[in-house]
C-alpha cells in the first residue's frame, strides 16, 4: 500500500518510537521527501538508501540543486510505478526576479544583463501570462541535462560554447501571480511532465521585455500526491531501525567527487546567495541540471 499519510509522522521529541508507522519498505513504499536547498535529487535518495537501510530505492522526478519541495521515493516493488508518477501534472510555486537575466536562468550563473522594469503595470504582468497557457513550444535551458552531439548541454555551457536546442511542446494548465512587488513577482503553475521552470522565466521576461530570472522554486505537488504529507530528512532520521544485533556498523564511505562543470553553479549559488549547512554534516553533492 502506499502511505502519503504517512509523511506527518511524528518526530521521537513528539511520541514515543513505538508511535512511529511501520513501513515495508523492502515490499514496496511511495515516500514523499521535502528535499532541502542545494541537495541533489541523488543526494536525497542516497541519504535515504543509508539511513534506512534499503536495497532497491530510485525517485519520480528530479529535483536540481536549487529547488526544494516535493521529491517522490520509490522503494521495493513500487520502483515499477516511478514511470507513471512521473508523468503525472506537477504544481509550482516560486520568484521570477524581473529586470535581470543569466546564462542558467536561475541563481547558479551571474546576471549578465539588466533592463529597466519600473514601468510595467500589474495590468501588463497579468497580461503576459495569458500566451503561455496551454499547449505550447518551450525551448529547454543550455544549462541542463539535455543532450546535445552525445554530452550533457550544461557541460557545453560550462565550457563556453554554444548549442542548438531544440523546443519542445508542454502544456501549461495555470499559470498566476500570487503577489506582486517588482522587481520580483511570486507564481504558481501547472504544467506537463518536462516543463522547465527556468525556462519559464526567461521566456515570461522576454514577453515583458525587460528580461528575468528564477530565484525561488518549490515543487508542491506531483499528481495526487502533496508537499504537505511530505517527510523531512530529520524526519526520515528518526525512522532510521536499530542495527541488527552483532551487524558491524557499516564503514564511511568516500564522497563522490563532482565533476566541475557541475559544481560550478552550486559553488556560485553557495558564495553569493547562501551557506547552507546539510544535516548531520553531510555535504550535498549537485546532479546534473533537471527537468523542473
Amino acid at each position: 500500500m502506499e502511505h502519503p499519510e504517512h509523511s506527518s509522522a511524528p518526530l521521537p521529541s513528539e511520541a514515543a518510537p513505538t508511535a512511529l508507522p511501520a513501513f515495508d519498505f523492502e515490499a514496496g513504499e511511495v515516500l514523499l521527501v521535502d528535499k532541502p536547498l542545494t541537495w541533489s535529487s541523488f543526494d536525497v535518495v542516497r541519504k535515504v538508501k543509508n539511513t534506512l537501510r534499503i536495497k532497491k530505492i530510485g525517485h519520480a522526478g528530479t529535483l536540481d540543486p536549487l529547488a526544494t519541495g516535493l521529491l517522490i521515493l520509490c522503494t521495493g516493488k513500487k520502483t515499477k510505478e516511478i514511470d507513471q508518477i512521473q508523468a503525472q501534472e506537477k504544481e509550482y510555486t516560486g520568484t521570477f526576479r524581473l529586470g535581470q537575466t543569466t546564462p542558467s536562468f536561475d541563481l547558479e550563473t551571474p546576471v549578465d544583463q539588466e533592463l529597466p522594469y519600473e514601468h510595467l503595470t500589474e495590468e501588463q504582468l497579468r497580461a503576459a501570462l495569458l500566451p503561455f497557457i496551454g499547449l505550447i513550444e518551450q525551448t529547454p535551458p543550455l544549462f541542463s541535462a539535455v543532450k546535445v552531439n552525445g554530452e550533457r548541454a550544461y557541460e557545453v555551457a560550462r565550457r563556453g560554447g554554444e548549442a542548438e536546442i531544440k523546443s519542445k511542446q508542454i502544456t501549461i494548465r495555470e499559470f498566476e501571480l500570487t503577489r506582486i512587488a517588482l522587481p520580483e513577482v511570486d507564481f504558481r503553475v501547472t504544467c506537463s511532465k518536462g516543463t522547465y521552470i527556468r525556462s519559464l522565466a526567461r521566456d515570461f521576461g522576454a514577453a515583458l521585455g525587460v528580461g528575468a530570472h528564477l530565484t525561488k522554486l518549490v515543487r508542491t505537488r506531483i499528481g495526487q500526491y502533496s508537499l504537505a504529507d511530505a517527510l523531512t530528512m530529520d524526519a526520515i532520521q528518526a525512522l532510521r531501525p536499530p542495527r541488527p544485533a552483532g551487524e558491524a556498523e557499516r564503514p564511511e564511505r568516500p564522497r563522490r567527487q563532482r565533476q566541475p562543470e557541475r559544481r560550478a553553479g552550486l559553488d556560485y549559488f553557495i558564495a553569493t546567495h547562501a551557506t547552507p549547512t546539510p544535516p548531520s554534516g553531510e555535504e550535498p553533492q549537485q546532479a546534473p541540471g533537471s527537468t523542473l
